[in-house]
This record gives structure tokens, C-alpha cells and sequence, in this order.
């Protein structure tokens, strides 16, 4: 699939099924077989009959990883100032369907690496504070739905495992502005987040304050809230833009 795709990323025009085997070196059925799969998902089109170019799913695809490079770098001194004002690792998460995605890090370099928080892990929404912040926005009914999607598995005895705990919970983190995960995912860990809002009011990320459990401080919320803010800011947001597109609730 990668070597068609790049094929026909150095074809401006549509290109034969002929071609592409020869270029890429597959049997033309397979090429076929392959090309068949991915017009069917939108990454490539078909133009003149047999002929084939780079699809508009891709651009789709690409937009989303140029906002999430975008975040990364943007959020990223704003992590380390953080960092070095409370000397506990800083985590930027994103939501990819039912999971959120740890996408930057700062290492408090104080205890042992945590592998939930580690570049690139990701963890179900309900047992993290940054899926909580997502849940909390996406309203009641997106909330029941992820609880039937899902059935809410617990990891640690502090799971939130049930539909009203949840829900409980998630009034709270709206009402307040930050989640928490009280050793939801891993027993001895404890994290605070805030969430970061882009030009459009939209929830984009999460930023994240981890730590065991012994360490936690809830003196962390306001540098917390303020970092996030100041991303959020960085990121074109402004309280018109919030008083224009509403914010979530779990209310809602």
C-alpha cells in the first residue's frame, strides 16, 4: 500500500494500473487487489477508466496530523515551563476514538517511567483525567454511548466502572474545570489535567500533571489551568470564541 501510495505521489496526472505495477513493482493483481481497498476508503480515486490518483482522504488525514504537530509544538514550552515550576512530568493528550493519546512528554526524572504516559501509549477515556475532560464536553447522550461501547473495564480498584459513578464525576469536571485520575489506570499514580481549546472552542487536548500518588499536590490546579490556558490562547482561543460556539457539558 506505502509503495503505491508513493507512486502515485510522483504522478501528477492518473496513472494505469499498467504503470503503477511496473513502478511499484507488485503483479498487477495485486496492485489491483490493493488499489481496489483503498479507493474504497477514500485514500485513493479513480479518475479515466483503470487510472488511479492520490485520494482526498489523504488531505483529510494530513490536515489532522498538521493540527496535532501544531499542538505539540506550541504546547511544548509551555510544558517545560511548567515542568520546571512544579518538577513533575507534564503529558499532552488527544483523543483518537475511544482512547486518549499521549502525544508530549516532560520526564520528571524523579521516579520510575510510568508506561501509560509514555509517547505514543494510549488509555481508555473513563480511567484518565483527559479522557475525562473529553467525556465532560461531549455531552450525556455521547457519554452512554461510550459506556455501551465500551462497558467501562476497570484496571485498578479506583476504576470508575459504573454508568452513574461516571457520570457523577464528569458533572464535577465540568463544573470545576479539570479531572482527575485518583490510580484509575495504574495503582501509585495520580494525574490532574486541564483542557486546551483551539480558535473554534473546540476541545483539541489535554494537559496533564502526573505523579505517584504520595507526591500529588493539589497546589498544581492553578500553574496547571494557566499553562493550558496559555496553549489554548497560543492556539487563537479567546473568550469570544467560547461565548460563540458554548462550551460542553455533561449536563448537556
Amino acid at each position: 500500500m506505502t509503495t503505491l501510495l508513493d507512486v502515485l505521489s510522483h504522478h501528477p496526472a492518473p496513472v494505469s494500473l499498467k504503470q503503477l505495477a511496473i513502478d511499484s513493482g507488485l503483479h498487477p493483481s495485486t496492485a489491483h487487489r490493493i488499489l481496489s481497498a483503498m479507493t474504497a476508503s477514500g485514500l485513493v480515486e479513480r479518475a479515466d477508466p483503470g487510472c488511479y490518483r492520490l485520494g482526498i482522504r489523504l488531505l483529510e488525514l494530513g490536515n489532522i496530523v498538521k493540527a496535532r504537530i501544531d499542538l505539540r509544538e506550541i504546547a511544548l514550552p509551555f510544558m517545560r515551563e511548567l515542568h520546571a515550576q512544579i518538577g513533575e512530568s507534564v503529558n499532552l493528550g488527544i483523543r483518537q476514538r475511544d482512547d486518549i493519546v499521549y502525544v508530549e512528554r516532560t520526564s520528571s526524572g524523579r521516579s520510575s517511567v510510568r508506561v501509560v504516559h509514555l509517547v505514543g501509549a494510549r488509555a481508555p477515556l473513563h480511567v484518565t483525567a483527559v479522557g475525562k475532560l473529553y467525556l465532560a464536553e461531549a455531552g450525556s447522550q455521547a457519554v452512554k454511548e461510550y459506556a455501551r461501547r465500551t462497558g467501562l473495564p476497570g484496571f485498578t480498584p479506583m476504576s470508575l466502572t459504573s454508568l452513574p459513578t461516571l457520570e457523577r464525576e464528569l458533572g464535577q469536571v465540568a463544573r470545576e474545570g479539570v479531572a482527575f485520575d485518583n490510580e484509575e489506570i495504574e495503582q501509585g499514580l495520580r494525574c490532574i489535567a486541564a483542557p486546551i481549546h483551539d480558535d473554534s472552542n473546540a476541545l483539541v487536548g489535554g494537559l496533564s500533571v502526573s505523579a505517584p500518588a504520595e507526591r500529588h499536590d493539589p497546589a498544581w490546579i492553578p500553574p496547571l489551568k494557566q499553562a493550558a490556558d496559555r496553549i489554548s490562547a497560543a492556539l487563537g482561543y479567546t473568550a469570544a470564541s467560547q461565548m460563540t460556539a458554548g462550551r460542553g457539558s455533561i449536563n448537556r
